[in-house]
């Protein structure tokens, strides 16, 4: 009885507790819809409300509505009880007019407080043209071409199912950044996307853009029909030469369902339809793209910058003593080509000891660009007193928007260093070739007496075995020292030695990750360990930063060094197998974790003995 009780007065005090949560209120509704159809807008909230209130609807027609549904659940869990309900008002539209409409929020009180919801962008696509004239030109305007894997499928035509590169510009200038899209179009019900191998970027630099995992199939209209739209990939490439540059043709495979059409055989098969997977093969056109060269003229402070950019600087102290350290800090923030600036060289006094500067980049790349900030920090240590200016930076960059080049200088920085005392001696710490580690002595110098005799006192030591092993023992350690610490400091001066020596280890070591993410069953996991693998075995291998590692000099330098052109071709494969076996849901054998890491394993060992 009392356990009811106290279940009871639980239950009646949800809505009470309910009153501190945070209330949202929101709309939802299709993105895009087709003239005619039907479709659905909602409104949600997540407390008790009245007095809702939508918005003017004058650009559509309301079929229904509102209807309202109420949700709600209570969790008591270790006698912690959590409360969550919604309400929501359910409107049923249509649209009699092609447009973009914008619906404003609707308005809602809770607790007597008024809310407003978040407004819509609804397009409303033109209906399919009747005209099959007009149907005919579908793959035509940088749509891709369409080719039958099997003959059952012929009745599929061009227009049915296509894929469309999509260039922002055909002319641009050396790094200037342009967006490629690759849009695939269907009026069918796609069950698969496999093989995808899109054209490879031979004299561009290449950045991804990051899509949405979950991003789902969108209404569109195009050439006068609509389609189901999904965006497969897109990239931001910036052209590393003037002239004329090609993008390669590229490939994939979709597999589409399909209703089967035969004779009936029984008085069944007009209640019962046939479906087919049908593969369909897909080729993505080459484009061509006119550089053009960047203008002459240049500032002698241009180095390579093309976009819009801002240059801000500043200084940790101005005022500092001797053997400490003082930062200047460089921000060029905007957008543009930020990941390939090469930091500009600070002009420090030559008292100061300059070490290698921190490059931080905060670059966010999208459809619109990239952009960002790229921070530089300049760390010096000045090691006597005195008055020094350390001058401003000139920084250079070219406009495409506007063809000229623009210069930014930042302000000289006057900096008062506090001496030295005499009896302090600088001393660098051995073995350390870019300066990480400094270290200060002090000594003190003796007055040396000469007014004091020495006298023998006892047995004389001098010429004595222990007085000859006093000398030979520290001499012996001190040349073994010697050779250890030159040893230490050729190998650390030689980084690509060392990088070259422990380029299998570290490549071994990754695909034991790989190992354990296969075992996991973590497809993205193991396939992106994979792949550092093995751009990372040849990073260190052929002593070539990952940043400038590409499949033509990948295949250069391995020829240069004897290895066969069927290891090369190999390996370029199992890389392009990797990057696109996360995409694909397809259930190829070559495509399995198993066997990747098979064939990444095996390259490994064959490159290690040739390398």
């Amino acid at each position: 009885m009392y356990k009811n009780l106290i279940i009871l007065l639980t239950l009646l005090s949800a809505p009470l507790l309910a009153l501190g949560a945070n209330v949202e209120f929101t709309a939802s509704a299709p993105s895009a819809v087709v003239v005619g159809n039907r479709f659905t807008l909602s409104y949600t909230v997540n407390q008790e409300s009245k007095d809702f209130r939508a918005p003017e609807m004058t650009d559509f027609n309301v079929l229904m509505g509102p209807s309202t549904s109420h949700s709600s659940s209570v969790q008591i869990i270790n006698g912690s009880m959590t409360k969550s309900m919604s309400i929501t008002y359910t409107y049923v539209l249509v649209s009699d007019n092609p447009g973009t409409y914008t619906l404003p929020g609707a308005t809602i009180v809770v607790n007597g407080e008024k809310y407003t919801s978040n407004s819509l962008t609804i397009k409303v696509l033109p209906a399919d043209k009747a005209s099959e004239a007009q149907q005919q030109g579908q793959a035509s305007q940088g749509g891709a071409t369409l080719n039958n894997a099997d003959s059952k499928t012929s009745k599929a035509g061009d227009n049915n199912l296509f894929i469309r590169q999509i260039i922002s510009k055909t002319n641009v200038y050396e790094q200037e950044a342009f967006l490629v899209t690759y849009k695939l179009y269907t009026r069918y019900n796609i069950r698969d996307i496999a093989n995808v191998k899109f054209p490879e970027y031979k004299g561009f630099y290449v950045q991804d853009i990051e899509l949405d995992e979950n991003r789902q199939f969108v209404p569109e209209h195009y050439n006068g029909m609509n389609y189901n739209a999904i965006i497969l990939k897109q990239a931001l490439l910036y052209p590393q030469h003037s002239g004329t540059a090609e993008i390669d043709k590229g490939s994939l495979d979709v597999v589409i369902v399909e209703r089967v059409q035969g004779r009936s055989q029984s008085i069944f098969d007009g209640f019962f339809d046939s479906y087919q997977d049908v593969k369909k093969s897909l080729t993505i056109p080459s484009a061509k793209i006119e550089v053009k060269p960047l203008p002459s003229g240049a500032p002698k402070s241009f180095n390579g910058a093309v976009g819009q950019f801002d240059v801000k600087s500043s200084i940790s102290t101005q005022n500092v003593k001797a053997n400490d350290a003082v930062t200047v800090k460089l921000n060029i923030s905007g957008n543009g080509n930020l990941k390939l600036l090469k930091s500009p060289e600070v002009e420090f006094p030559a008292d100061f000891d300059v070490y290698d500067p921190k490059v931080e980049n905060n670059v966010k790349v999208t459809a619109g660009g990239a952009s960002g900030s790229k921070s530089i920090e300049y760390l010096a240590i000045p090691r006597f007193g005195g008055d020094f200016e350390i001058k401003g930076i000139e920084f250079s960059w070219f406009d495409p928007k506007t063809g000229k080049y623009k210069t930014a200088n930042t302000p000289n920085y006057s900096v008062k260093v506090e001496g030295v005392a005499d009896n302090t001696q600088v001393v660098a710490s051995s073995g350390v070739s870019n300066k990480e580690s400094v270290r200060n002595l002090g000594s003190d110098i003796r007055h040396i007496h000469s007014d004091n005799a020495l006298k023998m006192k006892g047995e004389g030591f001098y010429g004595t075995a222990g007085f000859a092993a006093g000398y030979l023992i520290p001499l012996i350690v001190f040349v073994l020292l010697l050779i250890i610490l030159q040893k230490q400091a050729r190998e650390n001066a030689n980084i690509a030695l060392k990088r070259t020596k422990r380029a299998s280890k570290v490549a071994v070591k990754r695909l034991k990750s790989a190992n354990a993410f296969m075992k996991k069953n973590d497809k993205s996991h193991f396939y992106e360990e994979t792949m550092k693998a093995l751009w990372g075995y040849l990073s260190d291998k052929l002593s070539i930063p990952q940043a400038d590692l590409t499949k033509d000099n990948v295949k250069d330098n391995l020829s240069a060094k004897g290895v066969k052109d069927e290891v090369i071709t190999e390996f370029l494969n199992t890389l392009q197998d990797c990057e696109f076996a996360r995409f694909s849901s397809a259930n190829d054998e070559n495509l399995s974790m198993q066997a990747i890491y098979g064939r990444a394993t095996k390259l490994i060992e064959s490159l290690e003995d040739k390398l």
